[in-house]
Formats: C-alpha cells, structure tokens, sequence
C-alpha cells in the first residue's frame, strides 16, 4: 500500500501540463486529422454521461427486455451503439481517470479505487496528465462536471483545476442516493432529494446558461452505485410486478437476488428518466443539432453472474458465502454500455462491432470536434470517430487490461482479449492464471489454461501481453515506474 501511495504522490509532484517524457508513437496514437469540416464541427457541444456499475446488460437496448430505459434505447435508435465497448480496469477511479486522460492506470499510479485513506494521504489525478476537458477549454468551451469525481479530494485535484469551469458534485466516491451531501458553489452542503435529480436539475442549468457558446458538459452519476435504494417512487413503480430473470448459477439466494436486481433496475430508472429530461432540454433549447450526446458507464456489474455481487472487486454470494473478494476481469465487469448520438452525422441506428475502451475517449472526443492533439501528449487510445462518420478504418481487435487490487483484497491482474480468447495473468501469485475460450465458453465457466492442448494459444498471448506491458512502461514487470506526461 505504502509503495500505490508513494507513486501516486510520485506522479502529483513536480509536474507541468502537457509536458512528455517520451513521444507518443505515430501510428493509431494521435487524434484523426481528417475531420472534414473542422471550422464547424469544432463548435460542437459535447455531453459526456457516464454511470456508475451500469452493466453493459442492463439497458434495453443491449437487449434486455425486463429493464425500462427508453431514453438510452432512443439514443441507440437515433445514434450509434458500441456492441464490444470494454474498460481497461473493472472499478471506478482507475477507469474514469483513463476516460479522462487517454493513459492507463498504471501510467497514472490509481490501479484500484481510491479510499479515504488513499485520498487523505495526497492520491489523485496527477496535475501533469492532460485531461479532454482541458483541451475543449482551450479551444474556447465552457466546461462542468456535475457528480462523481473520485481521483482525489486535495485542492490539486480539484475538477477546478483539472479543466472544469464548473463543478457541482462530490469529490469523495460515495453519496446517498437521497438527500446527499454535496459541493455547490465551493461549499458543502447537504441538500433535500434523490441525487440523479439534483445532478440533472444543474446540468440542465448549465446548459441554459451557456447555449450561446459551445460547452463541454461531463454528467457523471452515482447512480446505480450500491446502495441502490431508495429511489424516487416512480422510479420503483417502473419494476412493480416484475419478476427479474436472474443468472442460472448454483447456490444462488433466488429471493436476494431478485430484490437486488429489481432495485438495481430502478436506480437505472432514475437515471433514464432524468436523461429523459436532458435531452428534452436539448431540444427546447434547439441544441439537439449540435450536441453531441455520448453515454457509457465507468464498468460493468455481476448480480449472481458467476456466483459474484459487484465489479472487479466483487464477493462471492453464492453457496450461502457472502465474501470473501474475488477479483475478476470476467466480461460482466469489463463490458460497458456505449452510445453516441451526433446528429447530421451518425445513421440512425448505426451498430459498430469494433472494440474499444474508455482509453479512446480522448482521443475520440477531440477526433469528434475537429481538434488535434496537443503536440507530444502521449495516448495509448485511438479515435473512432471516423467509425461513426461511416468511414472505414483499421481497427485493432485485441483489447488489454489491468487491475491491481490492494483494497479488501490483493491482487495484480494483467488481461488480453482477442474475439475468441481472453487470458488473464495473476502476477506474484500461483495457479490463479485464466484462460476462456469466449466463442466456445461465452460465459466463461470453464477454466483452460492448464490444459496441454491449449499451449500454443496460451504462450502466444502471453507474448502478446508482455509486449503491450513493455510499451506502457507496466510496473508489474519491476524498474521504477515513469509517467507518459
């Protein structure tokens, strides 16, 4: 623990925006600079939301016939969905701290979710890792971030100082979901109500406020963050009478779970509705055409999928077990919702199949407004955005991970993922190493990597693996960790 905190203090101090060590790569490491009309696609507003613990099978569109979320089905309807979109790391502030720099966790030095006592002892983002929101205000946009922060609660790492103009939220990773306590105007304050609608009522003060310039707005829920209760009551009236479908998994607690799931869906249901209100918002304000409206959450979610309750991090609750922590990349807790809406330029119902990570969001972000990287910054993401121009592009298929669990657990997890295969790697531990046949075994039930016959694949991703571990400079593999900034 003390070593996690050092190296995040390490990559906090002395450190100077957009200053590099190293040159990023050419090749899929910069933003496109094909964007036809850049004088005005930059004036474009963006609107990020993400969820917290939303799973990527929770959401109608996804395929889910039980769970009500018409709003996130109109944006899959009117704009594009991402079938394989994945997170690199399966639990909160690593992955939204790569959402918002483009880097991975281990380049950041936050590999799990920060505690108090993490955040207490000066763990955050670090002040010379580039955030998007930068970038778009240098460009001339207004910026907020309204909600979660999580990446530290030090002045330094402040939203304020991180590129946003505005900030109404919490830097802390938990709230309540009613009558929550949080920062307005500088200030702490507990206020009265459920926290989607609090969070939403300032977004769409935002965006009144600055509908005559182009904005950046990062709307980043709690929502459906455990404790999934109590939720407004028309939220819980959208499950009234349902009886959930739920894993298939032995030793499961039928009743429990189905409680569970059924809160989980209205929690959903409170952010749906209230995205319900963004978007109508949207168009009173006759914004609809030039906003463009991206929607994913920071991971996926298990509720009884393989015996497991939570992400990553997730405990056991089956066989009458509750605990301990089993650390996971299963595709439950990687696999993430991810929808764009870019009106006048994404097809109406527009599928892409390609596989990206919250890593590309920089990347794509800027790709989608017409603006290039700054010189030298360093991305490991790729932009998509030709992707939902309809244009063709070279895309990798292989995607990588990592997670280094020292909270209620320990563990150093390194992930390839191809179409067919995922590997996962337990550094510093014995016969924990995984191996799925995705095509075969979809659901990831039986466990190949000891067997002789599946060598060959084994020992190429493996090389794969360490190759990509070499090139972000991975901490695992021993030597002093350097920053990419």
């Amino acid at each position: 623990m003390a070593s996690l905190i050092s190296w995040g203090r390490y990559a906090a101090v002395g450190l100077v925006l957009a200053v590099t060590f190293f040159q990023a790569p050419t090749s899929g490491r910069t933003a496109s600079a094909a964007a036809a009309g850049t004088s005005t696609s930059s004036r474009l507003n963006i609107i990020s939301i993400v969820t917290d613990d939303q799973a990527y099978w929770a959401m109608g569109a996804s395929g889910n016939r039980e769970i009500r979320t018409p709003n996130m089905d109109r944006l899959a309807r009117e704009g594009a969905r991402f079938v394989n979109a994945f997170v690199s790391t399966p639990v909160c502030s690593p992955s939204r701290a790569s959402f918002l720099t483009g880097l991975y966790s281990t380049q950041l030095g936050i590999t799990d979710w920060i505690s108090p006592q993490e955040a207490d002892a000066g763990l955050g983002l670090p002040p010379g890792a580039v955030t998007w929101p930068e970038i778009v205000r240098q460009h001339g946009y207004a910026t907020a971030l309204v909600g979660k922060w999580h990446l530290g609660t030090k002045p330094q790492f402040h939203p304020r100082m991180r590129g946003f103009d505005h900030f109404f939220g919490f830097l802390e990773g938990g709230n309540q979901p009613m009558n929550p306590t949080l920062e307005v105007d500088g200030t702490t304050q507990t206020l009265k109500g459920a926290l989607p609608d609090l969070l939403t009522d300032d977004a769409i003060r935002f965006v009144e406020t600055n509908r005559s310039q182009p904005f950046a707005l990062l709307l980043h829920f709690r929502a459906p963050h455990r404790p999934f209760a109590p939720v407004p009551e028309q939220d819980r009236a959208a499950v009234d009478g349902l009886d959930p479908s739920i894993p298939q998994v032995p030793g499961l607690d039928v009743e429990q779970v189905k409680e569970a799931t059924l809160e989980y869906y209205a929690s959903i249901h409170s952010i749906d509705r209230n995205l319900g209100r963004l978007l109508e918002k949207l168009e009173q304000l006759q914004l609809n055409d030039k906003t463009i409206v991206l929607f994913t959450s920071d991971h996926g979610y298990n509720l009884g999928h393989h015996g497991l309750w939570s992400k990553g991090n997730a405990f056991w609750m089956a066989g009458g077990v509750h605990g301990p922590t089993r650390p996971n990349m299963f595709e439950e807790s990687i696999r993430v919702p991810l929808l764009i809406r870019w009106p006048g330029v994404v097809e109406a119902g527009t599928q892409i199949d390609a596989r990206v990570t919250q890593v590309d969001t920089l990347a794509s972000v800027l790709g989608m407004l017409g603006m290039s990287l700054p010189d030298g910054l360093r991305q490991e993401g790729r932009d998509f955005s030709p992707l939902l121009r309809g244009q063709s592009l070279e895309w990798p298929t292989t995607v990588f991970g990592q997670y280094d669990l020292h909270n209620s657990g320990l563990a150093f997890m390194r992930m390839v993922r191809t179409p067919q295969w995922k590997l996962v790697r337990y550094y510093h531990a014995n016969f924990l190493d995984e191996l799925y046949h995705l095509e075969k075994d979809p659901e990831e039930t039986t466990n190949l990597y000891r067997l002789p016959e599946h060598q060959e694949i084994r020992e190429d991703l493996e090389s794969r693996l360490l190759e990509w571990q070499r090139s972000i400079g991975d901490p695992v593999l021993g030597g002093v960790p350097r920053p990419p900034y």
